[in-house]
C-alpha cells in the first residue's frame, strides 16, 4: 500500500505554502499592470461595482497563464533556498537522500499542474477572455459620466465643449458651448446667463435649456466668392433656447457573439477544425490563383512585322530556339516602342494581379496562423510551468539563499528573459517570418537546456555561481591560446 512519508509531506507543505503565497503575488501585480493599461475605459464612466467585480474577475483568470509559471518558479527557487540556506538539504543528502528524491514529490504536484494548467487553457479561458475582451469593448462604448466642472472645458460629449463659470444647485451660470459636431468650417458658439441640464426619461439624450444668450453659427461652406470678408454667418438672439445632444448614458453590452468566430474564444478542438476547414479554402485560393497566373500569357498575341506568335510557337514545335533580343532588335522603331509599351502594360497588369492575389490570400493565411498560434499557447503554458520548476528547485538548491531578496531578484530577470524570447517569437510567427511551431516553442526551446544543466549541476552538487571557477576556465583558455599563437 502506497503510504506518504513524512519527507514527502515535509516538502510540499513547504512548497505549497509559498506557492500560494507567490501565485496571489503574482496575480495582484499582473492586474495592477493590467487594469492601468485599460484605466481609460473605467474612469469616469460611471460602471457600477457589479461590472466592476466582472471585470477584475474575469482579468484575474486570464493573467493566470502569465502568473502561474513565475510563481512555481519563485516558490521553488525560495522552497529549495531555505533548505539549502538552513542545511535541511545538507543533511538529507547526507543520509543518502538524492535530490530526485526529494523533488519528487513536487515533481508529481508540478505534473498534476501542468495538467491541470492545459485544461484551464482550453476550457475556461477561452470563455473568460470572451467575457472580458466583450466586457471591454462594452466600456469603451460607453459614454463618460456627465459632470460639468466650474472654470474648465468639458468635452465628454463628442463634437461639443461646453464651459461653465459657476454652479447654482441645478443652475449654470456663464455658459458658452462650442459644436463642432458639423464640421470646424460650420463651428457654433452659443452664449447665455444660465441654463439647466437634464437627461430624458430613456437616459439617451441630454437637454439642454438655455436661458438670455445669443448664439453664432460660421456658414463657411455656403459661402460665394474666396475673400476672407465674404464668409457668411448668422447670429440669433433668444429668450429661451433648448437643445437635444445624443448622450446614451445607459451601460450597453455587446453580444458575445462578436468573437465567436475568433481564436481567443475557441478550445484546442475548435482551434484545429477551424484550421483545417479554412487550410483547405487556402489552398484551393492558392491554386486557383497559381492557374490563373499561368494562364494569363505575358506577350499574347502581338504581332511583330506581319508576323504573329504563332510562327515563334512553330519554330518552337520544330525545336528551334528562339532568341527574343535577336527578334526585338530586329524590328523597326516604331515597333519597337509599341512592343515595348505592351510589355510594360503586361508586366505591370501582372504584377497588380499578384498583388491582388496576395491580398486575398492574406486574409485566410492570416485566420490560420492566428488559430495556430493559440494552438501551440495552450500547450506551451503547460510546458513552462514544468521548465520552471526544473529552473528555480535546481538553481535554489545551488544558491542555497532562501527569504524574498534574491529568489525574488533571480526569479524576476529569469522571467523577463522568458517573457522577451516568447514575445519575440510570437512577433516572428505572426508576421509570417517564422513558422508557428518555431515562434511559439522558441523560449521552451532555450529554457530547456538551461533547466536540464541546472538540474544536472544540482544533482552532483557542482558550485555553479563560483566565480573562482570560471576565472579558472578561462586563464586555461588564454593560456591555450597563447600557446596556438606561440606556434
Amino acid at each position: 500500500m502506497f503510504r506518504i512519508k513524512k519527507i514527502d509531506s515535509y516538502i510540499f507543505k513547504r512548497f505549497f505554502t509559498l506557492f500560494l503565497m507567490t501565485f496571489m503575488i503574482c496575480i495582484l501585480i499582473l492586474l495592477m499592470q493590467f487594469l492601468w493599461k485599460h484605466v481609460i475605459e473605467l474612469v469616469g464612466k460611471g460602471i457600477g461595482w457589479s461590472v466592476l467585480s466582472e471585470f477584475f474577475l474575469y482579468a484575474t483568470f486570464s493573467l493566470v497563464p502569465m502568473a502561474l509559471p513565475l510563481a512555481i518558479l519563485l516558490a521553488s527557487l525560495m522552497t529549495f533556498g531555505n533548505l539549502g540556506e538552513n542545511f535541511e538539504l545538507t543533511a538529507m543528502k547526507a543520509a543518502g537522500i538524492s535530490l530526485f528524491r526529494i523533488m519528487r514529490p513536487l515533481i508529481i504536484f508540478i505534473s498534476i499542474v501542468c495538467v491541470g494548467a492545459f485544461f484551464f487553457a482550453n476550457d475556461v479561458l477561452p470563455v473568460t477572455q470572451t467575457k472580458l475582451w466583450t466586457l471591454i469593448f462594452s466600456l469603451r462604448q460607453k459614454s463618460p459620466e456627465f459632470d460639468i466642472p466650474v472654470g474648465e472645458f468639458y468635452s465628454g460629449i463628442n463634437g461639443i465643449n461646453i464651459y461653465v463659470r459657476a454652479k447654482d444647485k441645478h443652475t449654470l451660470k456663464d455658459m458658452m458651448i462650442y459644436d463642432f459636431s458639423s464640421g470646424f468650417d460650420n463651428a457654433t458658439v452659443m452664449v447665455s446667463d444660465s441654463g439647466r441640464v437634464q437627461f430624458t426619461k430613456d437616459n439617451k439624450y441630454l437637454k439642454l435649456s438655455l436661458y438670455d444668450g445669443e448664439s453664432f453659427e460660421n456658414l463657411k461652406s455656403q459661402r460665394i466668392s474666396n475673400s476672407p470678408s465674404s464668409i457668411p454667418y448668422r447670429r440669433e438672439l433668444f429668450k429661451t433656447k433648448e437643445i437635444l445632444i445624443d448622450f446614451d448614458t445607459k451601460f450597453n453590452r455587446f453580444d458575445e457573439s462578436i468573437l465567436s468566430d475568433q481564436h481567443v474564444s475557441k478550445n484546442f478542438k475548435q482551434l484545429t477544425q477551424s484550421i483545417d476547414s479554412v487550410s483547405k479554402i487556402a489552398d484551393a485560393r492558392k491554386t486557383g490563383q497559381a492557374k490563373e497566373v499561368v494562364q494569363l500569357h505575358y506577350l499574347g498575341r502581338e504581332i511583330i512585322q506581319g508576323k504573329q506568335l504563332e510562327d515563334s510557337m512553330k519554330l518552337k514545335s520544330a525545336k528551334k530556339i528562339v532568341n527574343a533580343d535577336s527578334i526585338f532588335l530586329s524590328l523597326n522603331q516604331d515597333a519597337m516602342i509599341r512592343v515595348s509599351r505592351s510589355a510594360i502594360d503586361k508586366a505591370k497588369s501582372m504584377k497588380d494581379q499578384i498583388q491582388y492575389n496576395r491580398m486575398m490570400l492574406n486574409e485566410p493565411v492570416g485566420y490560420v496562423l492566428r488559430h495556430e498560434i493559440e494552438r501551440h499557447r495552450k500547450l506551451t503554458l503547460s510546458f513552462a510551468c514544468l521548465i520552471f520548476f526544473f529552473i528555480g528547485a535546481p538553481l535554489g538548491a545551488i544558491i542555497r539563499k532562501g527569504g524574498l531578496g534574491m529568489p525574488i531578484v533571480i526569479s524576476v530577470i529569469m522571467f523577463i528573459i522568458y517573457y522577451i524570447i516568447d514575445n519575440t517569437g510570437y512577433k516572428m510567427a505572426r508576421e509570417f517570418l517564422w513558422s508557428s511551431f518555431e515562434g511559439m516553442w522558441l523560449s521552451s526551446g532555450v529554457l530547456l537546456p538551461i533547466g536540464i544543466f541546472l538540474t544536472y549541476k544540482a544533482v552532483i552538487d557542482a558550485s555553479v555561481l563560483n566565480p573562482e571557477q570560471y576565472i579558472k576556465i578561462w586563464n586555461m583558455i588564454k593560456q591555450r591560446a597563447n600557446r596556438i599563437v606561440n606556434r
